[in-house]
């Protein structure tokens, strides 16, 4: 992996150094290997005659001169990355020449061979401290410096960076000096993309657009919606922000084989190439595709313009541009609903991360850089978006837009911390936000809330009252703002008939304008989703939930009580049987697709996971009658009949389902509306192979006809997920050989662990801890940090796997970040257990 820097390390670095300039220049024609990368970095230093190091990953260094001093290319530590640099001056000039290794692993300057036409393709991702696999750099957030760029590259390449080229003639490019901005927001992208080019105009600036992806996508690119997306992302955030776009242009570059949804590169954002859709998707994914568009643009001003300090405010990066977003989605753009996905897919995420035992606070304690690698987790993104929306609610937005102005205004171009955030805000607010940051920043865990009530002759409340619970371990209970909404069965749906808005304020809060009111159908706490709790449901209102939740006439309490009865279900209070038949009675009323697409999931996770093994082919039976019904009744055409299609054939299990899966792929059975296209298809297959129905003569026929990097991935997963030992052997050491790129290697993953009978699986809990610390010490961070989560036996539910895995904790000591993720599968594994049990215990 690329050296794992230290919090203290940086610390002192900072301390000594000034960092003014980088010149790099890049050589790409030098073959497929290797690159010959020329830095040069002038640089301050407060102590003459200290010295420090620099950071160069994976290299074989030509030349080092520092001062006009040659010194030895054997000084430079391979295995740490780094160079050391003694006795400096006050002022220094350093150069490095080396040969850089391209990457296969999604870190660093990745490259990619496209199969459809050979074409190469190259793409940085520098997210955490990768910059130093492409040139020698101080890579540390808190370094900012001035980045030229030279580039040699073949004459049909476009290369693209993070601001305009000044110069490009020969296949020879130079891009003039970006303003200060950190080693891990620049940027390289090259090869023949296709592009696409247009321009937003907001006062008197003109911002250059661009959009880019793949020659052999290009048909299926939807440019003008993209560019639809960004300036109505621009219009909202220049207004917002009331600052002006800091950079000179906007390139937005769909890149293959990338390890995460998108990067924040300033000026120069790159996204998952999955965000191009070559076959017909629904509705959610668009809004998906949108909220990452504009998350990536709140990061120009909030991450990029003003930059955290240390990754210790990850959280706050990341947290800020998610809560941007989604308020420019709902505010600017035709997703008006987004706070309901909000509620619904990205608190359920956080819910989900907090109850996990390496819960952290949002403000966590990033040691190094292996540290916060594994926590860009559901706390860092939407815990922290949950808290921020809070925030605002409690110091008003009018004073919160206020107060991020100011904030700019103070910081642009440089570094802060959280404290100088809350500083912006208090002033413009004038609350003291001591106590909440401790309260909400700096203790983990979530609270519940339940209703308690009593109920008279007349069926009247006679009290009624709030409960906050708070785990064992995390015992903090905190102050709230909820909403309790009382909401009554009419012919026109469930609707509210009244509404309190009142502090939560420890373990019992009592609502005396409540008393009186005549009990509804429906108790709904935190009505509105305005704070960050898990909500427990009373059994009057779950009575009510079980056959009539799809009444629900408003989309945001419907999610809400969704959202309950799925933690209720995770946490072994809902036996899983109980929450499918909910999902399976309350679908057809769920007219928001994403809700729709979550809720089938989790009923097939609460199926495959949650129940009673003994239940499994009943509940996935029941679940593909169900949905077979949906997509033959919904809508030709519509993204429910694609959504219930979708979600069938991942359940189909009886020979008849089976048989009409089959027919699907085949022609021989056809559904008004519904286009069996390249995606679909793969999906059919997929199905039907992890049932033993079809193997790899039917995988090779289907890659010959979508011989692209996608059809090689789909066909990947696939060998992986034929349900033999063979082919899960054969899977295996194809991923633990390590010579996988990033998106094989993903998908052979993902394949392996795709099955409906478990004993396949059981093989590799003895086989993945006899992996798992190799694996951990020799490979790159992403590619470890994937095969440490996602290889875990989390279908192995038995107390076997966690004895395992507390065995190999306690006799290997592993390293913090490791420790993390096995802690992590195994509570899983526990959770499951346990939800098991319920499971059984209601036949």
């Amino acid at each position: 992996m690329a050296g794992n820097l230290t919090r203290d390390e940086a610390r002192d670095r900072a301390r000594l150094l000034t960092v003014e300039s980088y010149n790099v220049d890049l050589d790409l024609t030098t073959g497929a290997e290797t690159f010959v990368s020329d830095t040069t970095i002038r640089f301050g230093c407060a102590e003459p005659g200290g010295s420090t190091f620099v950071d160069l990953h994976g290299a074989k260094v030509r030349e080092i001169t520092l001062n006009g001093q040659s010194l030895d290319p054997g000084s430079y530590d391979a295995e740490k990355g780094r160079v050391p640099l003694p006795r400096l001056a006050s002022s220094n000039e350093l150069r490095v020449v080396a040969d850089a290794a391209y990457s296969r692993t999604g870190e660093g300057l990745h490259r990619f061979v496209d199969p459809v036409d050979q074409k190469v393709y190259l793409y940085t991702q520098f997210e955490t401290c990768d910059a130093h696999r492409m040139y020698t750099c101080f890579d540390q957030p808190d370094l900012k410096a001035r980045f030229e760029l030279s580039v040699t590259a073949p004459e049909d390449w476009q290369v693209i960076t993070n601001n305009a080229p000044d110069r490009s003639e020969g296949g020879r490019w130079h891009f003039p000096a970006t303003p200060g901005i950190s080693t891990y927001i620049t940027a390289l992208v090259a090869g023949p993309y296709h592009v696409v080019r247009d321009e937003y105009r907001h006062d008197d600036q003109a911002i250059p657009l661009g959009a880019y992806c793949r020659a052999s996508l290009a048909e299926y690119f939807d440019a003008d919606a993209i560019f639809e997306v960004t300036k109505r992302g621009f219009d909202f955030f220049c207004k917002t922000f009331a600052r002006p776009y800091p950079f000179d242009k906007y390139d937005q570059l769909f890149v293959p084989e990338f390890n995460a949804g998108a990067m924040e590169n300033a000026g120069c954002v790159t996204f998952l190439e999955d965000y191009v859709f070559r076959s017909r998707v629904t509705d959610a994914a668009y809004e998906r595709r949108a909220e990452t568009i504009l998350h990536e643009m709140a990061h120009m001003w909030f991450g990029d313009l003003v930059t955290m300090r240390w990754w210790d405010d990850l959280w706050l990066n990341e947290s800020f541009a998610t809560y941007m977003s989604v308020l420019c989605e709902a505010e600017a753009t035709q997703w008006t609903g987004a706070w309901t996905t909000f509620a619904n897919l990205w608190k359920t995420w956080a819910y989900r991360q907090d109850q996990l035992p390496s819960t952290h606070p949002i403000s966590a304690d990033i040691p190094d850089i292996r540290a916060v690698e594994v926590n860009f987790d559901g706390i860092t993104y939407a815990k922290g978006a949950s808290v921020l929306k809070q925030l605002v609610a409690y110091v008003g937005r009018d004073n919160f837009i206020s107060g991020v102005r100011s904030y700019f205004d103070r910081h642009a171009w440089g570094n802060t911390s959280l404290s100088d955030l809350l500083d912006a805000l208090e002033e413009t607010s004038g609350r003291d936000l001591t106590s909440w940051s401790k309260e909400w920043l700096e203790t983990a865990g979530v609270n519940t809330l339940r209703p308690a009530y009593d109920v008279g002759d007349d069926g009247a409340f006679t009290s009624f009252a709030v409960l906050q619970e708070a785990p064992e371990e995390y015992p903090t209970l905190r102050s709230h703002r909820v909403a309790v909404g009382l909401y009554d069965r009419t012919p026109e749906g469930i609707v509210r008939r009244r509404r309190v808005e009142l502090d939560v304020v420890g373990a019992r809060t009592d609502v005396p304008e409540l008393v009186g009111e005549a009990r509804p159908d429906l108790v709904l706490v935190n009505d509105d989703d305005l704070t960050y709790a898990k909500i427990r449901l009373d059994d009057h209102s779950m009575g009510t939930l079980i056959d009539g939740i799809g009444e629900i006439a408003e989309g945001l309490p419907r999610a809400l009580c969704w959202s309950a009865a799925w933690d209720m279900c995770r946490d072994a209070e809902v036996a899983a049987r109980d929450y499918v038949r909910l999902v399976l009675s309350g679908i057809r009323g769920v007219t928001d697709v994403s809700v729709a697409q979550s809720l089938l999931r989790q009923a097939r996770t609460a199926t495959r996971q949650y129940a009673d093994p003994e239940w499994r082919a009943t509940g996935f039976g029941l679940q593909a009658d169900a949905l077979h019904r949906l997509m033959t009744e919904a809508e030709p055409g519509s993204d429910r009949q694609l959504t219930y299609a979708q979600a069938f054939v991942a359940v189909a299990t009886s020979a008849e389902h089976l048989g009409y899966v089959r027919g699907l792929l085949d022609g021989s059975v056809t559904l008004d509306g519904l286009v069996i296209d390249t995606d679909l298809r793969w999906g059919l297959l997929r199905r039907l192979v992890v049932r033993g129905a079809v193997g790899e003569a039917e995988i090779a026929a289907e890659l010959e006809r979508d011989p692209t990097a996608a059809g090689e991935r789909h066909a990947a997963a696939d060998r992986a997920a034929i349900p033999t030992a063979e082919a899960k052997a054969a899977a295996w050491d194809r991923i633990v050989a390590g010579d996988l790129p990033n998106a094989i290697f993903r998908a052979t993953l993902g394949g392996l662990f795709d099955v409906d009978d478990t004993s396949l699986v059981r093989p590799y809990v003895e086989k993945y801890f006899a992996e798992v610390g190799r694996v951990w010490s020799e490979w790159s961070s992403d590619m470890s940090s994937t095969f440490a989560e996602h290889a875990y036996p989390f279908l192995v539910t038995e107390p076997s796997t966690i004895e395992r895995t507390t065995a190999y904790l306690d006799e290997q000591n592993p390293p913090p970040a490791l420790r993390r993720l096995l802690v992590e599968g195994r509570d899983g594994v526990a959770r499951a257990i346990r939800a098991q049990q319920k499971d059984r215990s209601a036949r």
